[in-house]
């Protein structure tokens, strides 16, 4: 290690990965908000002038739009200042969703003091990882190749603090800072670590070049390298070692993956390829494993506070192993995979439970997070009023205020309310303490009256809940995001024989139809505000197209057959690899980055190529295109190394295995 990496070890700056460690808690979670102290010499929003953000359409960035940091959107212009003026870039990436973003806006970016030392020495540029993941990709891994050199741990998270030379290359990144040393035990402050950068920049340029040359190399290295191809025909047993390799890492008490008694405080995601993988292993297989691992996930995050009882839908992760304290954003993509999954999953299963998430979800969407031309907003923010959670805790008072004497005693004993409070000192995050069959039988009373009474008592709750403040909702309205709601609306829609669901998600892909994809017939990533904006990446191709074909499976009508045939002919176009097999993540009219990748992993999201591959296969027999069954099978062959090695990487990949060999079977003889 040399250069700047060994400098800001000396220097005491080998700084903790911030944006992980806050959600961690242990076994009785008392999540505790972040404070949010004013920072001094703050003038009022409104009577600052605006900067060059106030003429963007992203609500993260409008957030910035007041601050007195000089802020750049990503582009040619700040790039320019940066190379012609010598000077570091401090990139910030983040979203609107994010409550340490929010805190490290209060705290550092409202302060005159820190913004004074970064307009004088940084060409300052804000992201919005929502519509740009390709900045995000590259820079987060950088991120992570920096903390594992200087920490030992891969760590990440947002807000992303990275520090480039002039020329766009990473040397040095955290997550989330607090504004000064002191402010939080064991992480040191922005301001201190703004001094150092600077320090070192004035000293000893060439060793930050070198530095900053070794890490990009590095991460050239990881986005772009080959991964293994095999090279031997894709058989059947590939797709059936990803059961043994999920069930090694399955928690076998509270559901999920990943976790044990000794790693029991990592943030724990939904991670829907895993689920969707147990689905299709279950109905080929009927395989009682699966069912038990794809039952108690569902089981357990249902009954948790990872799921909105009152509202519906998911949160995006829980900060504890047994899913009971969320951290309280909502995202689209979440949602809408979670819908198809639990409809799926409710018919495949028999459970009506499962079938009643997927519908409250659906329900949840359609109110909260529906724009009034029909597209879907891409999330809900994680606090209210400077709180994280303000908008979903509940105290005992509150429940008993707003409910009669029997409704309480209903709530009380369904949510373990003769507990201590969960969240906090007196807060309640509301989580079932049985199923409700169990207690429907303690009460003597059917499930399904036990159900019709919490259906009575959940609007009254509702109704209370939305007199206050609510969460900032991101109205970025994303291409890939709507594929996935759209196939959760038109999933749940036809599973559960409920049209209203359908007809929205027709409503949302003449939306993304007409509004994102020009006259050329090239798809844009993000609308909002009017606007659509940037091309589109191989998720927003692949996804929406997903929808498309949901929404064909639920109607039978062919213009979203066509529509479906039409996206993916471009996107064959724009993003295939004809060496590799598979495709880019961006299109090869893209702005030239440090890199160019193809991530073939499947995790909260499936990869862009798991989606695809599918999508041709399908396509392959619907639409007559013999060509696109090759393709779909280099897609798949061009991550077969990948489930060799860890078959678990990439579930939803592996799905495609056998939908490609039946095909292959039904395919007419050349």
């Amino acid at each position: 290690m040399s250069g700047f990496l060994k400098y800001v070890i000396l220097a005491g700056l080998t700084l903790p990965i911030a944006g992980s460690v806050f959600a961690q808690q242990p076994e009785q979670p008392k999540a505790k908000p972040a404070e949010t102290k004013p920072a001094p010499a703050v003038a009022q929003e409104g009577k600052r002038p605006a900067n060059r953000l106030a003429k963007e359409t992203s609500p993260y960035l409008l957030l910035h739009a007041h601050n007195p940091v000089d802020w750049y959107p990503w582009g040619e212009e700040a790039l320019t200042k940066a190379k012609k003026e010598g000077k570091l870039i401090f990139l910030s990436v983040g979203y609107s969703s994010c409550h340490w973003c929010h805190v490290m806006e209060r705290e550092s970016f409202l302060d005159d003091e820190i913004a004074q030392l970064l307009n004088k020495h940084f060409v300052c540029i804000k992201v919005d990882r929502e519509e740009r993941p390709d900045l995000d990709s590259i820079y987060m891994t950088a991120l992570q190749t920096y903390s594992l050199a200087t920490t030992g741990r891969r760590g990440g998270g947002w807000p992303m603090s990275i520090f480039l030379t002039p020329e766009t290359q990473p040397f040095f990144g955290a997550t989330y800072l607090p504004a000064r040393d002191g402010d939080r035990e064991g992480i040191s402050g922005f301001l201190t670590v703004l001094k150092r950068v600077i320090e070192a920049w004035e000293k000893t340029p060439e060793r930050i070049k070198q530095d900053a040359q070794s890490l990009t190399d590095l991460v050239k290295a990881e986005l772009e390298s080959r991964r293994t191809i095999s090279l031997a025909p894709l058989e059947i047993k590939l797709y059936d070692a990803v059961q043994p390799a999920l069930a090694e890492q399955f928690d076998a008490k509270w559901g999920g993956f990943g976790y044990d008694e000794i790693t029991w405080q990592r943030p724990k995601f939904p991670e829907p390829p895993n689920l969707i993988y147990l689905l299709d292993h279950i109905r080929r297989k009927d395989d009682a494993r699966s069912k038990e691992m794809l039952t108690l996930t569902l089981e357990r995050m249902m009954r948790g506070g990872i799921y909105d009882h009152v509202g519906g839908g998911f949160h995006r992760y829980s900060v504890d192993r047994m899913w009971r304290i969320p951290h309280f954003e909502k995202m689209l993509y979440d949602n809408g995979q979670l819908a198809s999954v639990y409809a799926e999953a409710g018919e495949l299963l028999k459970r009506p439970d499962f079938s009643r998430v997927a519908d409250e979800t659906c329900d949840f969407v359609l109110r909260e997070m529906t724009s009034p031309a029909g597209g879907f907003y891409a999330a809900l923010d994680a606090e209210s009023e400077g709180e994280e959670g303000k908008f979903q805790r509940w105290t005992k008072e509150e429940l008993q205020k707003s409910l009669t004497a029997e409704e309480f005693e209903l709530v009380g004993a369904m949510f373990a309310l003769q507990k201590d409070p969960n969240f906090e000192e007196h807060y309640y995050v509301l989580n079932l303490g049985q199923p409700n069959s169990e207690l429907a039988t303690e009460r003597k009373i059917s499930e399904e009256e036990l159900n019709k009474n919490w259906t009575a008592i959940r609007q009254k709750l509702l109704a209370v809940r939305d007199k206050r403040a609510k969460p900032l909702t991101d109205i970025k309205i994303l291409a890939a995001d709507n594929g996935l709601m759209i196939a959760g609306l038109a999933d749940t829609g036809r599973l559960l024989k409920k049209p209203r669901y359908i007809e929205a998600a027709k409503q949302a892909a003449d939306f993304a139809l007409t509004r994102l994809v020009t006259k050329e017939g090239r798809l844009q990533r993000s609308y909002a505000s009017g606007e659509a904006k940037f091309n589109a990446y191989l998720n927003d191709y692949a996804y929406l197209t997903y929808g498309l074909l949901a929404l064909h499976r639920a109607t039978g009508e062919d213009r979203w057959l066509q529509a479906a045939k039409d996206l993916t002919a471009k996107q064959i176009e724009l993003f295939a690899d004809p060496r590799g097999g598979g495709f880019f993540f961006t299109s090869k009219d893209h702005e030239t980055l440090l890199a160019r990748g193809k991530d073939p992993i499947d995790g909260a999201n499936p990869a862009g190529n798991s989606i695809a591959a599918g999508n041709l296969i399908a396509l392959a027999k619907l639409t007559n295109q013999p060509d696109w069954l090759i393709l779909a099978e280099k897609s798949i062959q061009s991550a077969a190394g990948l489930i060799e090695q860890a078959p678990s990487a990439a579930p939803w990949m592996a799905v495609n295995i056998p939908a490609l060999l039946a095909a292959r079977a039904e395919a007419p003889a050349k």
